[in-house]
């Protein structure tokens, strides 16, 4: 994967490799960079293999250029480890673990399988980008995609993107939501937290939590927090960093919220916030599965969300389990933070949901699809 950043794919990732460990694999767990605010939650049953370490490190400040940058010290990684398979985390990880594999072929005693997994929306991640920039990523996703011989979505939405932007036909698609884990979220949740927000007579918390980039659309709930706190006292958290916070705390003032809204930045523990909020918001334009919504359904927190392009449909039911608003609609939104505050779902139905999307699950259908694509490599070569 890319880095340890603090975001669900790391999340994602670092969950399976513990998983895939203690089923008794050897793990190597590949970074095209070691640093993130993860770097201390790789599990020590995996290796962490980190390719800044092997030579330098070209454009740092992109991400994206950073990983492609590291495709030649991966394809030698691959020689010279001769993993059975490579699981790789998102673009742009998928498209240098197929480009690597295609360098190492020539220095390998036999084929590497690679699974690629998918976890955003293609068509409206792509949308999202400059013009040229998303018409290069589609046109490498439609060329490198079909190599692999598994990909993997992390929920039905993302599958049918991966169809319609890649060409990927649906039956080579299996879906396979995030992990969750459950125990580790719930006894985080219970860990103390001393705050003033969360004294007994204090207003309602509204909480919400992600990087500070445009796809998560703040302003929105920003704009739409105002129009609450116009008709009833509540206050309103954000956890994450990014490049967006100058423009976030710009707006909070220009909007007068000062008093009522906070944004700490990363926090290590956002479970302990979840359980002791009143709401939890997703504001999203796009996501793939939404992990920070399945980690508050797991510890019993009321949830609102927009319709966005994929997951949260999914998550919620259809709208059965928290309200579901079209993107970008302050108003929408407003209406439904007041509704839930009002009427909010009751915590036995989001944790039973949470429990659908266990590690355990989820990790003993990714290993199904490695070991299935081992298995046909392995009689391709016998053959």
């Amino acid at each position: 994967m890319s880095d340890l950043g603090g975001g669900g794919t790391q999340r994602r990732f670092l969950a399976l490799a513990q998983a895939f460990a203690a089923a008794g694999h050897r793990v190597d767990l590949v970074v095209a960079s070691g640093h993130g605010d993860f770097r201390n939650r790789v599990p020590t049953s995996a290796r962490l293999v980190n390719l800044d370490d092997t030579g330098p490190t070209l454009l740092p400040r992109r991400r994206g250029l950073r990983v492609a940058a590291s495709t030649g010290r991966l394809a030698r990684y691959l020689a010279a480890a001769a993993p059975d398979v490579l699981l790789a985390s998102s673009n742009p990880a998928n498209l240098v673990a197929l480009a690597a594999r295609a360098r190492s072929a020539g220095r390998r005693a036999r084929p590497l399988p690679v699974a690629i997994s998918v976890n955003v929306d293609l068509a409206a991640a792509l949308q999202a980008r400059h013009w040229l920039h998303g018409g290069l990523l589609r046109l490498l996703a439609r060329r490198r995609y079909p190599e692999a011989e598994a990909v993997i979505a992390i929920s039905d939405g993302v599958a049918a993107s991966i169809g319609a932007v890649a060409g990927v036909p649906q039956q080579r698609v299996t879906t396979i939501a995030n992990p969750v884990d459950l125990a580790a979220i719930r006894r985080q949740a219970e860990q103390p937290l001393a705050h003033p927000w969360l004294a007994p007579e204090a207003p309602p918390l509204v909480l919400a939590v992600g990087k500070l980039k445009p796809q998560k659309d703040f302003e929105t709930l920003l704009r739409a927090f105002a129009r609450l706190r116009a008709v009833r006292p509540a206050r309103l958290m954000i956890l994450g960093e990014g490049e967006r916070r100058s423009r976030l705390m710009a707006l909070v003032r220009e909007l007068g919220l000062e008093d009522s809204v906070a944004l700490p930045g990363f926090a290590g523990n956002p479970y302990a916030w979840m359980a002791r909020a009143r709401l939890f918001v997703l504001s999203s334009r796009w996501e793939g599965f939404s992990n920070v919504l399945a980690e508050a359904m797991a510890v019993g927190c009321p949830v609102v969300s927009t319709d966005c392009p994929s997951g949260p449909a999914e998550l919620l039911a259809r709208g059965t389990l928290g309200s579901l608003v079209p993107v970008g609609n302050v108003e929408a939104l407003a209406d439904a933070m007041s509704r839930c505050l009002d009427h909010p779902v009751g915590r036995e139905p989001l944790m039973a949901r949470a429990e659908t999307f266990s590690v355990e699950r989820a990790a003993a259908r990714y290993l199904a699809v490695l070991e299935s694509i081992v298995g046909a490599a392995a009689s391709g070569e016998a053959a």
